[in-house]
């Protein structure tokens, strides 16, 4: 999700890191046994997002140690060095220097945020030539164009909006309200969803609610959408305010069905929401950790295994799926793992299946694996997946 606020910051540092880093002397990103693929990642393990990074970690980390169990990468063990950034960027440049320059590691895997990893493009892409891979985050401008040794495998949150305001007009409103909170993060992804829906069906009306970021009484929220009539409503908010949404939408009688983009899919959102959250609808980029099929049983069964403390949900799935990507590419290397062997694996990777996610497809100007999502809804108090993935109809 685009963090204009930050744009600013991030330019000066990058000056700053430019300056600096071809004073360092560092050791090869190629450096080190090899008979290990050491790799690393920053997470916000304390503050605010930690209820987002730790579950996140946990994922790919019960992917790795799997995989370890099994043998390794061809043989080569996966030694994933991890640190908590407190989803600060500055912070968060000081780690990429230390991954690199004193760990050793040939990648950035299984990451996470916009604004903290964007902040290390200048001296891990660009100086060092470390790529950052399958990252939880990014914008447009990360991909388009490709920039080198960056690939990723989040469909963006614009598409995701394309592919709400297209659902819902194919669900057949005529009139929709997004309700969305103010920062300009938000509002971005929001202002998608009006020209995709009118691009389903010119005649469909799209108005735009704001409300302010992290608002817990939204009683008056709700009495302005039950003012303005909506066919159904599409929210661009976090799961805890979704479930504040839901649970006063029931309590005045608002009966419109509600739609969400990847955020609002989580299991906060029943947990606070309670039974306000049923028939709720939403767009994932996996599958529900509740179905019944092979790939999402190994999850689960793994979770139990290896990290035990964590919950088999669409958090910890994101954090697995990261990871088992970057494996199934990784191991078609034939010889050494280093960045620039990474680099190449990435640009020719094809048909990359998880299990639990889109099929990936990269190329040489194709950096982002995927644009397609899942539908997922809530029966009996649980997530369930709806029908294949699929890809939202093209942004203008």
């Amino acid at each position: 999700m685009r963090r204009r606020a930050t744009r600013t910051f991030i330019a000066a540092l990058a000056a700053t890191l430019a300056l600096t880093a071809n004073a360092c002397g560092t050791k090869s990103p190629s450096a080190g046994d090899d008979k290990v693929i050491k790799i690393g990642a920053w997470y916000p393990l304390t503050g605010a997002l930690a209820s987002f990074g730790i579950p996140e970690r946990a994922g790919a980390d019960a992917y790795f140690k799997s995989v370890n169990a099994r043998g390794g990468i061809n043989g080569r063990t996966i030694d994933w060095v991890v640190k908590d950034n407190a989803n600060d960027p500055q912070q968060t440049v000081q780690i990429a220097r230390r991954l690199v320059d004193q760990d050793g590691v040939v990648a950035i895997v299984a990451t996470n945020g916009t604004s903290q990893t964007q902040a290390t493009f200048p001296f891990v892409l660009e100086q060092k030539k470390v790529p950052v891979l399958n990252t939880l985050g990014g914008d447009a401008s990360w991909y388009e164009p490709a920039r080198d040794g960056l690939f990723g495998l989040q469909t963006l949150y614009e598409d995701q909006a394309a592919a709400l305001g297209d659902w819902v007009t194919r669900d057949g409103a005529k009139k929709v309200l997004v309700v969305h909170s103010d920062p300009a993060a938000f509002v971005n992804v929001a202002k998608v969803i009006g020209p995709a829906a009118r691009k389903t069906d010119p005649s469909v009306q799209v108005k735009r609610l704001s409300v302010k970021y992290q608002t817990t009484d939204y009683s008056p929220v709700i009495s302005k959408v039950k003012a303005a009539k909506p066919d159904a409503v599409v929210l661009i908010l976090t799961a805890a305010e979704t479930a504040s949404y839901l649970k006063e939408a029931r309590l005045q009688g608002v009966t419109a069905p509600v739609y969400g983009y990847a955020p609002v899919a989580a299991q906060a959102t029943l947990t606070l929401g309670g039974r306000a959250t049923e028939g709720l609808k939403a767009l994932q980029l996996v599958k529900s950790p509740n179905d019944d099929d092979p790939a999402i049983k190994e999850f689960r069964t793994a979770m139990q295994k290896y990290e035990r403390g964590q919950p088999a949900d669409f958090i910890t799935l994101w954090g697995w799926e990261a990871a088992k990507a970057f494996v199934e590419i990784a191991k078609t290397i034939d010889g050494p793992v280093t960045s620039a062997s990474l680099t190449r694996a990435y640009r020719t990777a094809r048909h990359v299946d998880t299990g639990v996610g889109p099929v990936l497809n990269y190329g040489a100007g194709r950096h982002l694996g995927t644009r397609d999502l899942q539908k997922v809804v809530v029966r009996n108090g649980r997530w369930e997946s709806q029908g294949d993935f699929f890809t939202p109809p093209t942004r203008d």
